[in-house]
């Protein structure tokens, strides 16, 4: 059996003070009382620029003992420089401080814009610059440049035998042929199963040991809730996967009115919590 792991995309919204964060929490507090809740959570500002092993490593001490992050890589890698030529980049992302999280450090999650379709030549290369253990990530980090200054690059793994997992979410129909399902299960990255009110494809295709979804919204993109309906038949995917070998990592994503942390919580009621 897998472990299922839900939780949220990011923690830090102001819309959810006095409401999911009790009135008078503070905000430095918001995290762990989130975590508490929580299976995991997705870093997302990741995604946005380069963070510190500072923020990483307070992010790790204030969460549980058995919790998992995810964090998303960044949009210069997969955005602006939409894969290509982004060896000096990822060094840059390994280097910022992410092996700071130690055994909590979870998947990876690489989010391609729009409009990038299927190019073979350009995923693949992407794939092999991947690190996929700890120890090749330290290695990876250790060739950096000035934009991660040398006083705040973290390039040494505590755990350098600890394997690595990545993941894909693709937006444009070509990346969801048989030949791109294909590739990414050539090079064990796994297919995001990705709801998004229908504007995005949706696959649900397992390519690898484990399954990255992410919950955009049901009805609406990041503005609707999920239904108990809806719930439950995402409940039963879970389980299903988990039944099959996979680990399961589920994020909701439908934050702009609240509904990401009840619906995360809902959904850990459905499925239960790691043993």
């Amino acid at each position: 059996m897998g472990r299922i792991r839900v939780g949220i995309s990011g923690w830090t919204y102001s819309g959810w003070r006095g409401d999911f964060y009790p009135r008078g929490l503070a905000q430095k507090r918001e995290l762990s009382y989130a975590a508490e809740r929580m299976t995991s959570i997705e870093i997302n500002g990741s995604f946005y620029s380069l963070q510190r092993p500072t923020s990483y490593a307070a992010w790790a001490a204030q969460t549980p003992e058995d919790f998992v992050f995810a964090v998303k890589g960044g949009r210069f890698i997969t955005h602006m420089k939409k894969l290509a030529g982004v060896e000096t980049a990822l060094a840059n992302f390994f280097a910022s401080g992410v092996l700071a999280l130690g055994p909590k450090l979870g998947p990876f999650l690489w989010q391609l814009p729009p409009n990038l379709g299927y190019d073979a030549a350009r995923l693949a290369d992407f794939f092999e610059l991947l690190p996929r253990t700890t120890a090749a990530a330290a290695d990876l980090a250790g060739r950096h440049d000035a934009k991660v200054p040398s006083d705040r690059a973290l390039t040494t793994a505590a755990e350098p035998s600890r394997p690595l997992r990545h993941s894909l979410e693709v937006r444009h129909p070509s990346l969801a042929a048989p030949e791109a399902i294909a590739l990414l299960r050539e090079h064990d990255i796994a297919l995001v199963v990705a709801d998004t009110a229908g504007r995005w494809p949706l696959v649900e295709v397992v390519t690898s040991d484990f399954v990255y979804v992410r919950l955009h919204g049901d009805l609406e993109l990041y503005t609707s809730g999920y239904t108990a309906d809806a719930l439950d038949r995402w409940a039963a995917k879970c389980r299903d996967w988990a039944a099959g070998g996979a680990d399961v990592f589920v994020y909701f994503d439908n934050d702009a009115k609240g509904y990401a942390p009840y619906d995360a919580l809902a959904l850990i009621d459905r499925v239960g919590r790691p043993a």
